[in-house]
């Protein structure tokens, strides 16, 4: 029973981040109709922000993790203005969007490993190639031998945050209201005064910063490494794309749907047949892609959710009846 408890609240944190990350994901490809591969290393930034403030200044890990997500945002909004916004303008195709934050996502990923040397042999950080933040959480209660790690509430409260106030943001402030507007039409947009340029700007930065929280959070469930955004990446894209690319709150539910069967899938298999099939992992997310695009094409943000309620009273009510 143990190990049950502490299993479900590590998949549960783990999902929570990649919900956070996918909705990332969906926000810049709705402002910007662009598949955004630097994703990758604005995550793998958030695992080594936060490892390398901890390591420095000490204290808990939970401190820097809103300075990681505020450092990838950053880096979104220089992605959008040093190559998406040219290429935008240029009326770039998809695959040339896809493409050039591809390129650019191997910058990031030379200058994080630039950074990790640095750690290593500057500022002599010996784990700072793979490290474990794991260890460094917060124990929160002990039952029968049992820890409760912080990680385990936080990373789901921040989520259930995160959903209220983007649903806050997109539909009760104005210019919430105004991005809305100029992601669905952006020449209407114009002509109605609003301004799609900081609209595009302001979806890179928060695309970004849920990377990097989503990395920041992240980094106290698995291990960190320069790659690690390159290895999680296919689960991210995979939870946007299960979700509906046209919906926040699909990617973040289709990512918290891909998170729990990835981490508990593969725990069940290795546990049965043994560890040789770790090396499988990323096929599990591709398979719950595959098998809920043949039955809903838009993702599950393309389902009527309403129509789905109605359906679940009627049936309820006609139990009633027949009783």
């Amino acid at each position: 029973m143990r190990d049950v408890i502490e299993l479900l609240l590590k998949a549960l944190a783990y999902s929570s981040g990649i919900a956070i990350g996918a909705a990332g994901i969906t926000m810049i490809y709705m402002a910007t109709r662009t598949f955004n591969f630097t994703h990758a290393s604005m995550i793998a930034w958030g695992f080594y922000i936060v490892f390398a403030t901890y390591s420095l200044l000490g204290g808990s890990p939970y401190y820097y993790i809103v300075l990681a997500a505020l450092f990838s945002g950053m880096l979104g909004v220089i992605v959008y203005l040093g190559v998406n916004r040219r290429l935008l303008k240029a009326g770039a195709s998809m695959v040339t969007l896809m493409m050039s934050t591809l390129g650019v996502d191997l910058i990031f990923f030379a200058f994080l490993n630039i950074f990790a040397d640095y750690l290593s042999t500057g500022l002599k950080i010996p784990t700072a190639r793979y490290f474990v933040l794991e260890l460094k959480d917060i124990v929160l209660a002990k039952i029968g031998g049992m820890e409760i790690k912080a990680i385990g509430i936080i990373a789901p409260l921040v989520m259930i945050g995160v959903t209220i106030a983007l649903h806050s943001f997109l539909t009760k402030t104005k210019f919430g209201i105004a991005m809305r507007a100029a992601i669905e039409n952006p020449n209407l947009a114009s002509i109605l005064g609003i301004n799609p340029e900081a609209v595009y700007i302001t979806a890179w930065f928060i695309g970004g910063m849920l990377a990097g929280l989503a990395g920041g959070l992240l980094s106290l469930v698995i291990s960190g490494y320069p790659a690690v955004g390159m290895t999680l990446i296919v689960t991210f894209f995979c939870g946007a794309i299960v979700g509906g690319l046209y919906s926040i709150f699909g990617s973040l539910l289709g990512g918290l749907l891909i998170g729990l069967s990835e981490y508990l899938g593969i725990y069940s298999l290795s546990a049965s047949l043994g560890g040789w099939v770790l090396a499988y992992r990323p096929m599990i997310p591709l398979l719950i892609m595959a098998a809920t695009l043949l039955v809903y094409p838009r993702g599950l943000g393309g389902i009527n959710w309403a129509r789905v309620r109605e359906t679940i009273t009627s049936y309820f009510k006609f139990l009633g009846g027949g009783r």
